[in-house]
């Protein structure tokens, strides 16, 4: 994605099944947890680099020991702050007794994170800031080891106030309205029910305080607590949660939205945002490790049984494509399939744009994540080439020589690395012309392999949300190479309406979609919609969520998908460039086909999983209308 998309964070969570001392003797070190955990967390460091948590539980420590650790950094290299924070205490005490680093039960009782359950975090930021505070995994504490809570999570809840009023009407006093501490506190409040019913359950039955502990640990209704807090949920999510005592759970959406997967044997319970991250931290086949379906919630209790149970009824599967198109990592064997399938997909409406003149044609991908779809457009073209190879090869006679056929073997599409990322721009200078001209060289690009004025350039782009990169920089890099025409080909479709369950795509005013559709209503006489469907969703601003429509699909009803993207490439054509512009983009139908079972296609086509997408688009178009640079959500 050649624009700057923040996204998804990523969570990591790891239960030991067996005493400490047995991964000592059979991997042959006392941090295996710790290390696995630190795998996963940088393997998924693309899900968020804007800061990273651990946290850590130990069991059935005696009273009076610390029995909950945590850390966050929010720095420019917050895994490995984490870690080096973490594993300082151990190179301490290497340095003075070595011997103590296989004394286990020492280590639980003196050091950090020399427990049994681990959970890890990467944050982008979406609500609120940066700070530390915001971090995961964020803790509720009590005395009390069965009300203590620890929760991480990659979400985004559309109904954030609905949720903070109903805590208010419980009786609690939030001093935040984020939905990380609305989602903390309402599972906290449904954790304090649970606890106190069975408190007095047990002290009915005449047991004392101290008993009753352990009677509350064993008869925890976890599903319980997690269905009655998600009952109004709206959004895309997967929270993992342990309780202090050593319960733990990881739940995801009804819609099956953000994705979590799982692997577990009579060693090790883990979970992550991502399957080849577990592939990768356990060496496992693909078979191996899980999906954890929507709706649905993994609880690990403390004795160490895992049951699968639903908390809520499933909706439509929806996961989200964006996922399958650029988040998550192209080393998932399904995921690279889908990719290369969606350049396939294009390779129609590119050769259409160049008007079928490969010979004349250099092929190329900006950025390195397009790689795995421009594979899958030179595997079309070579296989669209070798039909017309056949044809000339048979039409030589029953006697060519082994020069023509060389020559006729020898044609294949032209494919180059034409731009590379240089550096990490930042400036402070704010005049337009002047920042533009320091914007137009964060990419360099590979001179001597076009052709100037003969050779057109094809490059393909994951998806094209702003067109702000490609206005101010790569189009006018590349038209530094003169060639006669240059055509940018993103493998996802238009982007057309916000994402509110997790992807940082909140106002719709910045697409370059929504952009050129009011620019065509505008070309053709047609601004009475704009105002129409900024009447329509004011009068249902108000309205319960499940009641509103999505009025936003309006605006781009008028016109195809090629008329868009062909003001999309008016738009986003510099006024000083030199070769003639061409955008393509996929369809909706060609995406389906590539990723068949991740139908989330909510940015392209509106057609939000939950009520409050509907409300979050037309309040994102209210905004927009009413000129408040604000999120929808």
């Amino acid at each position: 994605m050649s624009d700057k998309i923040t996204h998804e964070c990523g969570i990591a969570f790891i239960r030991l099944l067996k005493p400490l001392e047995y991964y000592l003797g059979k991997y042959g070190t006392s941090f295996y947890g710790l290390q696995k955990l630190h795998l996963l967390m940088e393997k998924q460091h693309n899900r968020g680099q804007d800061g990273a948590g651990v946290a850590n539980i130990k069991l059935n420590m005696p009273p009076g020991q610390r029995y909950m650790h945590r850390v966050r950094f929010n720095t420019d290299t917050p895994i490995k702050d984490c870690f080096n924070t973490i594993f300082q205490p151990f190179k301490d005490l290497e340095s003075k007794n070595v011997a103590r680093l296989r004394d286990f039960n020492w280590m639980k009782q003196n050091l950090p994170f020399t427990g049994e359950i681990f959970l890890g975090h990467l944050r982008y930021g979406t609500f609120g800031g940066n700070d530390v505070q915001y971090l995961h995994p964020v803790a509720r504490e009590s005395n009390w080891k069965t009300q203590n809570l620890i929760l991480a999570g990659n979400f985004n809840m559309t109904n954030v106030d609905e949720l903070f009023d109903s805590l208010i009407k419980n009786g609690q006093y939030p001093m935040e309205t984020s939905d990380t501490i609305t989602i903390l506190e309402k599972l906290g409040h449904f954790l304090d029910d649970e606890n106190e019913r069975i408190y007095q359950e047990f002290k009915a039955k005449g047991y004392n305080n101290e008993e009753i502990t352990k009677y509350i640990i064993e008869n925890l209704d976890i599903i319980k607590i997690l269905r009655q807090s998600a009952e109004h949920w709206d959004g895309g999510y997967v929270i993992s949660g342990i309780f202090g005592h050593g319960d733990a759970f990881v739940m995801r959406d009804p819609a099956g939205i953000r994705p979590a997967f799982y692997y577990m044997d009579d060693e090790i319970v883990v979970a992550a945002s991502e399957r080849p991250v577990i592939q990768t931290a356990f060496n496992l086949k693909t078979e191996q490790v899980h999906e954890l379906p929507p709706a649905q919630a993994m609880i690990v209790r403390q004795n160490g049984q895992v049951s699968f149970e639903n908390f809520k009824e499933p909706l439509p599967k929806k996961p989200c494509s964006f996922e399958r198109i650029y988040f998550s990592r192209g080393s998932d064997q399904d995921i690279y399939r889908e990719r290369k399938k969606l350049g396939i997909l294009l390779t129609p409406a590119i050769l259409k744009e160049i008007d079928y003149d490969v010979d004349h044609t250099v092929f190329s991908y900006i950025p390195n994540t397009a790689s795995v779809s421009f594979y899958g457009m030179m595997k079309e073209l070579e296989r669209i080439i070798n039909l017309s190879k056949v044809d000339k090869i048979k039409s030589l006679g029953p006697n060519p020589s082994d020069e023509e056929i060389l020559k006729i073997l020898n044609h294949t599409p032209r494919m180059e690395k034409l731009a590379v990322k240089d550096i990490k721009l930042r400036t402070f200078i704010t005049e337009d012309s002047a920042r533009n001209d320091l914007v137009a060289h964060v990419y360099d690009v590979t001179y001597g392999v076009v052709r100037p004025g003969i050779d057109s350039l094809v490059v393909i782009d994951d998806s094209i949300v702003r067109g702000t990169t490609l206005r101010n920089s790569i189009i006018r890099i590349l038209d530094r190479l003169e060639p006669k025409k240059i055509v940018v080909a993103s493998s996802a479709p238009q982007i057309r309406y916000p994402d509110c369950y997790g992807i940082d795509m909140a106002k719709i005013g910045d697409f370059i979609a929504f952009q050129a559709a009011l620019s065509l209503l505008k070309d053709n006489n047609m601004d009475s919609i704009i105002n129409h469907v900024y009447k329509k969703c004011k009068e249902q601003e108000y309205s319960p969520k499940e009641e509103i429509i999505n009025h936003v699909k309006e605006i781009y009803e008028p016109f195809t998908s090629e008329q868009i993207s062909q003001k999309i490439t008016q738009l986003l054509t510099p006024p000083d460039l030199h070769a003639e512009l061409g955008i393509v983009f996929n369809s909706i139908d060609n995406l389906h086909v590539a990723i068949p079972d991740h139908q989330g296609d909510w940015y392209f086509s509106g057609n939000y999983p939950t009520p409050g997408g509907n409300k979050t688009v037309n309040k994102a178009f209210i905004n927009f209308i009413e000129n408040r640079n604000e999120r929808a959500y």
